[in-house]
């Protein structure tokens, strides 16, 4: 199992230097467009028309969006440049993520059932504590509460977050209480597992 690791932390290794790669020329050709669009070069020279034909369709649906949100049509080219960073490390963290998980289980499958218990116990604070996450960036951002990834962050949390808002009050219009109760699902694993 340790071959495995060792490949997926060499896979994880070439896909990060490949994301740097495209982050560097896609920032060089989001520049480049952004020089047409705002005519620091000229729009009838052949890189103009270059990039006309075969860049701008490829940003065409992101300046849609920046266009509707009220936004100018000559920073389409930096809103895809930062989508695109984005998403690289999304994909990045998330993978990186599953390889310390995998890590983690084939550690304690190799040293016994307490390990895996500890794991679960692990794994089920931690999932809590993303759904309380997931609830603060998403009240930041407006986010429908009809979607089923934030009613399953709900019921995931409400049950801790209700009784602490009755007790902690608010700073303003600032809610402490997802802070406190990250903090006290912290300490009540490092209690949990050091009991065990």
């Amino acid at each position: 199992m340790t071959t495995f690791l060792t490949a997926f932390a060499t896979a994880f290794e070439y896909l990060r230097v490949a994301f740097l790669v495209a982050a560097i020329l896609l920032t060089a050709a989001c520049l480049i467009d952004w020089a047409v669009r705002t005519r620091r070069l000229s729009p009838f020279g052949p890189v103009a028309r270059f990039f006309r034909s075969t860049v701008d369709p490829l940003i065409a649906p992101v300046e849609r969006r920046v266009v509707r949100a009220g936004g100018v049509p000559t920073s389409a080219p930096w809103w895809a440049l930062a989508a695109v960073v984005v998403l690289g490390i999304l994909v990045l963290s998330a993978l990186q993520f599953i390889g310390t998980q995998i890590a983690q289980t084939i550690t304690a499958a190799a040293i016994g059932p307490r390990a895996i218990a500890k794991l679960v116990v692990h794994w089920a604070f931690s999932l809590v504590q993303i759904a309380i996450v997931v609830r603060v960036i998403a009240s930041w951002l407006g986010g429908p509460s009809y979607r089923w990834w934030y009613r399953a962050a709900f019921w995931l949390s409400e049950w801790l977050l209700a009784p602490l808002r009755r007790v902690i009050p608010t700073l303003g219009p600032i809610d402490i209480s997802p802070i406190a109760a990250f903090i006290l699902i912290g300490l009540f694993e490092s209690l949990v597992v050091g009991l065990w």
